[in-house]
């Protein structure tokens, strides 16, 4: 996932395509947990997070992955891990793009 992340091309090259990458950039990554981002809707009116990983272990999963990004040489910076935070940045365009190892049906 780490080395989709990073590759894949998101950014407009010359002619206004998506066809940069991260890397290509020379980007940089902020990576936040965001636990209520795993909540399935699927059934109900009350989201469930019942098939998130216990704190524990997210917050192996969480550093892990900043120490994977740091190593192939981005800037990674960081959120507070399990802490209510106030984070706010600018979308430049209406793209939103999912980063799933497991499509689930």
């Amino acid at each position: 996932m780490i080395d989709k992340l990073l590759g894949l091309r998101v950014f407009e090259d010359e002619h206004g395509k998506m066809n940069v990458s991260l890397r290509e950039i020379r980007g940089a990554v902020l990576v936040v947990s965001q636990f209520t981002l795993f909540g399935d809707v699927r059934r109900g009116k009350r989201p469930s997070f019942d098939d998130a990983a216990p704190p524990e272990q997210a917050r192996v999963l969480y550093e892990y992955v900043v120490e994977k990004i740091r190593e192939q040489g981005i800037e990674c910076s960081t959120g507070e891990f399990q802490a209510m935070m106030d984070v706010s940045l600018v979308n430049d365009g209406p793209v939103t793009i999912l980063i799933d190892s497991e499509k689930v049906f």
